[in-house]
């Protein structure tokens, strides 16, 4: 009766879970909202500086211009702005979605300070004149688009043009002005230009007893519109500088996102195909419980108002890898356990006690680093950090609790007891019960591997790849980014397969010629063409209307200052300093001292295999990069703390230990113990990054390589590196005293036994 009962319970679980998850998902699919790198839009980052002499810039008329933008936002019409007030007197404008790009920076950037003007440059009359909201867009007799304004006082426009009328032709003109610059604008200049900078300048020949003035010009329906929704929002108190800027075409990020999203069905689809094989019924429930995992990550991201980037689906798909490692660690200890001899109940039992110091170990430390991450990066790495947190917190929710809740209910059934195949161990793998074989005497099918007596092998190995990549890196340099210099970085995308040569004379021909034009995509339908110099609006304007026209797809720009990348690479290199830092005191307080010192060295070691790769195929080091580089951090020292957790464990399980060979065959187990699980989560990780590396948007291609790298040298490091420089470390302690006494160095939680 109880098995049957069990067995309805975890089919009812999986009921509600299907039940619960199908109606819903495509609701929070739509409801969370896409970044402007998945659908088109820009990013401006404003550096707020005195419109006048002698003015002061205050946090009150930062918040006050953050107010005026927010107006015109409305004006825009775009569903979901983002404006954020940031330190040093800065304002970083989103918008996700908008259509026309420049003429939502336009609109943004303008003063809008409305003066009317004489022939001389006289101001008549100016914005405070105005009855507040009173701009309307209307269309005059003619049928012709105008903006109507209403003034406060009729008898002093009727005095003005009074004054203006009695001057002679052709002189006798009411300028109307929007931004004019004191000193360099001047009517007599501007009137003859095919397209002076004026609005519109009419002639006044008697005096207008009227409290409505119309604005006319070669206005289109749309730019009246803009323009009093712009006088109705008021003028910006302050000059806006861009000091950084990115626009994504809509084109471009719709096909991120298509590409993104199917490398990531491709990527997690093999994880579970990779489950249920290897782990046969663990595996199954395996596979159940990532599936809520992704959908309590899209719930919670979509409760929290999050912004979704492509950084952010790689953050979930490296997410999911994470959610199997938790599965792993409880798997293969069960598997140890059931290879002892134990029933499958018991193995379960102690498998899921044993593997939860390590899951928590693990995910903590890849937690820190997601945190300083989140401190540190940029808009579109804190959206990477936000959903690597989030990820971290629902493994224990998933992977940890709701999956063995599920395996338990099977197990517990008693229908798979004396029936270890469908945990993936054969009976001839097996022990008998009364062989009361520990698991630190289990083989492995890595036991002709001699890791600690090799070690100055992996030393040689290691040290020569760092000589010769601090080589490399003296003499090709990191290939920096504009995210870490300064520059301009521009896109261009065609449907037909493209020339530098074509390219660079559609670029002479609106003077902005480069270069540095490099050609990319299946059929050369893409190129990438890079600037010294970061780009003003202007620029950006006249590029991007050129090549729009041109191509027919409107491309990406993003330019940065010398400023904002100064602070980049200093904020990134902070970032390192602190995620390291913190991670290794944490190691120290949890293990020892020695563990920490080790972790931290492998950790050096990978983060700089990856640059010295990164310098010797000259791929471009940006800000995703430095986001890969912390996730590999996060990853390395998971796998070390798994290997140091396990040596601890089996040091425990030795009571004391007096010689150095002693020492070597512990360390030397619990390497070969670990060694399994460390390629099984190395490899579910990779199969996610090769999908992405293949499948994904070139947009984090960069970041994909560099998490290959990573993934292999942070394996490599956790078990050549790592772990023999704590041996070393423990020999010379061993040497001191004679022996050591490992209840000392037991940290775990709430228990008095050793925990992995």
């Amino acid at each position: 009766m109880k098995t049957r009962g069990r067995l309805v319970a975890f089919l009812l679980l999986i009921v509600i879970f299907a039940g619960t998850i199908s109606p819903t998902v495509s609701g929070v699919l739509n409801n969370i909202k896409l970044g402007l790198d998945l659908q088109g839009g820009f990013e401006v980052l404003y550096q707020v500086e005195e419109l006048k002499d002698g003015q002061v810039i205050t946090d009150e008329v930062v918040s006050a211009t953050a107010s005026a933008l927010s107006n015109r936002i409305d004006v825009l019409g775009v569903s979901e702005p983002s404006i954020q007030i940031e330190d040093g007197h800065r304002i970083r404008v989103q918008l996700a979605g908008v259509e026309d790009q420049n003429s939502a920076r336009e609109i943004l950037s303008t003063q809008a300070n409305l003066t009317f003007r004489d022939s001389d440059d006289n101001i008549m009359l100016d914005g405070a004149d105005l009855k507040e909201g009173g701009a309307k867009d209307a269309f005059n007799q003619q049928g012709q688009p105008i903006v109507t304004l209403e003034l406060k006082d009729a008898s002093k426009f009727a005095d003005i043009t009074s004054e203006i009328a009695a001057k002679p032709a052709p002189d006798n003109v009411l300028v109307i002005w929007m931004d004019f610059e004191e000193g360099v604008d001047s009517y007599a200049a501007e009137v003859m230009k095919p397209k002076p900078k004026f609005t519109s300048n009419p002639r006044v020949s008697q005096r207008i007893n009227s409290d409505s003035v119309e604005i006319s010009g070669a206005f289109t329906l749309e730019e009246t519109k803009n323009l009093a929704g712009v006088l109705n929002a008021g003028a910006l108190p302050v000059k806006l500088t861009e000091i950084y800027s990115t626009s994504v075409g809509a084109q471009f990020g719709e096909e991120a996102l298509n590409s993104t999203i199917l490398a990531s069905i491709i990527g997690v689809s093999a994880i579970f195909i990779f489950m249920i094989f290897y782990y046969r019924l663990p595996g199954v429930v395996a596979v159940i419980s990532l599936v809520v995992y992704i959908f309590l990550i899209l719930v919670i991201f979509d409760w929290i108002n999050g912004v979704l980037t492509l950084p952010g689906i790689a953050a979930i798909v490296l997410g999911v890898g994470m959610a199997v490692d938790a599965n792993i660690l409880t798997y293969e200890r069960v598997r140890e356990e059931l290879r002892v001899g134990k029933s499958v109940k018991k193995a379960f039992d102690a498998g899921a006690k044993e593997s939860f110091s390590a899951i928590f170990d693990a995910n903590i430390t890849t937690l820190l680093a997601a945190a300083v991450l989140f401190y540190f990066g940029t808009s579109s790495v804190k959206g990477f950090a936000t959903l690597l947190i989030i990820s971290i917190l629902v493994i224990f929710i998933t992977a940890v609790w709701a999956s063995r809740v599920l395996l338990g209910l099977l197990v517990n059934s008693g229908y798979f007891d004396n029936k270890p195949g469908w945990f993936g161990i054969p009976k001839k793998r097996m022990h008998a019960p009364e062989d009361e074989v520990d698991t630190l005497d289990l083989t492995t099918k890595f036991d002709r591997f001699d890791f600690v007596h090799s070690r100055k092998i992996f030393y040689i190995a290691s040290i020569t790849l760092t000589i010769a990549g601090i080589i490399i890196l003296s003499v090709f340099k990191l290939n920096l980014g504009i995210d870490f210099s300064k520059g301009t970085r521009v896109d261009i995308q065609s449907t037909e397969s493209l020339t530098k040569e074509f390219v660079s004379e559609k670029l002479d021909n609106i003077g902005l010629s480069s270069d540095d034009i490099v050609l990319s995509g299946e059929n050369n339908e893409i190129a990438v063409v890079s600037y010294k110099d970061d780009f003003t609006q202007e620029e950006v304007k006249t590029l991007k209307t050129a090549m729009t026209e041109e191509f027919g797809i409107d491309p990406n720009v993003s330019s940065v200052s010398p400023t904002v990348g100064q602070e980049l690479a200093k904020n990134a290199v902070k970032a390192l300093l602190f995620a390291a830092l913190g991670i290794v005191i944490y190691v120290a307080f949890r293990f020892e001292w020695k563990m920490g010192l080790a972790s931290i060295v492998s950790l050096l070691h990978d983060a700089f295999l990856m640059v010295a790769i990164f310098s010797i195929l000259r791929l471009e080091v940006d800000i995703t990069f430095i986001a890969a580089v912390l996730t590999i951090v996060g990853y390395s020292i998971n796998d070390t703390i798994v290997t140091f957790d396990r040596i601890r464990e089996n040091l425990h399980r030795s009571k004391k230990i007096t010689t150095e060979e002693e020492l070597a065959t512990i360390v030397n187990k619990s390497l070969r113990q670990t060694l399994g699980r460390s390629v099984n989560t190395v490899l579910t990780v990779i199969l996610v990054v090769v999908a992405l590396l293949i499948f994904g948007a070139s947009g984090i291609q960069n970041f994909s390589i560099a998490l290959l790298i990573g993934l292999i040298a942070g394996t490599y490091s956790s078990i050549f590196i790592g772990a023999q420089l704590w041996f070393d470390l423990k020999v010379k302690e061993l040497r001191k005293t004679g022996g050591l006494d490992v209840k000392k160095e037991d940290k775990t939680w709430g228990s008095d036994e050793p925990v992995v």
